[in-house]
């Protein structure tokens, strides 16, 4: 009998280690899986784009009387297949691209773009801005488009930010226009080329910005 105690004990003792060994394997697999991005090394830093025009906070909007009654949704842009992807394209030539290597979007460059565009308007403080997918308010202006190119030209050494725009009134009234950003001189660096795409956005949404307060 004592003997049989020996075994069952030392046979628990196997299945707590195995079972303990199976969840620290686990627990480095979803760690993994959170920091590694297409399976290679993760990056050391991600871009992202930063209004220089955002409002301060505590600040606000209502729709009604007290702004004109605008309120103004700012719907997700459309992008080619360069742009619907966490890297940051390179114009080898007029047909060929490639990416920036090293370079990663915290996020797809469509979503930022509204979000920026979204804070510029708000810095104005002339209107309800809604920048989101789920909203109840009906907007007295859409704003709609494509966000072409957020890209960087070694040819020229200069980042480029284009996007064409798609005004829509609450009466039906519709507009377009096309708005573009260049900053030169630019090396082929990921900390120097973030900074000038940053600008170039800012450029784009302050112009989208007038261009909507018209």
């Amino acid at each position: 009998m004592q003997h049989d105690g020996e075994m069952k004990h030392k046979a628990a003792g196997r299945s707590r280690r195995l079972m303990a060994a199976l969840a620290a394997g686990g627990a480095m697999l979803l760690l993994a899986g959170c920091v590694n991005l297409g399976g290679g090394k993760p990056p050391e830093s991600l871009l992202t784009l930063n209004a220089l025009a955002a409002p301060p906070a505590g600040s606000g909007a209502i729709a009604g009387r007290e702004v004109a009654g605008r309120a103004i949704l700012v719907q997700l842009p459309d992008t080619p297949a360069k742009l619907d992807v966490l890297r940051l394209p390179v114009a080898i030539s007029d047909t060929e691209l490639a990416y920036l290597e090293e370079t990663y979007w915290v996020e797809k460059p469509a979503r930022l773009f509204r979000r920026l565009v979204g804070e510029t308007l708000r810095g104005r403080g002339q209107a309800l801005v809604i920048d989101n997918d789920d909203t109840p308010v009906l907007a007295d202006v859409v704003l709609r488009g494509t966000l072409l190119d957020m890209d960087y030209d070694p040819r020229t050494s200069s980042v480029v930010v284009r996007f064409d725009a798609v005004r829509t009134e609450a009466g039906g009234r519709a507009s377009s226009r096309r708005f573009e950003a260049r900053e030169s001189g630019v090396p082929a660096r990921s900390e120097a080329v973030g900074p000038a795409i940053n600008r170039a956005a800012n450029q784009v949404a302050k112009d989208v910005a007038d261009w909507l307060a018209e």
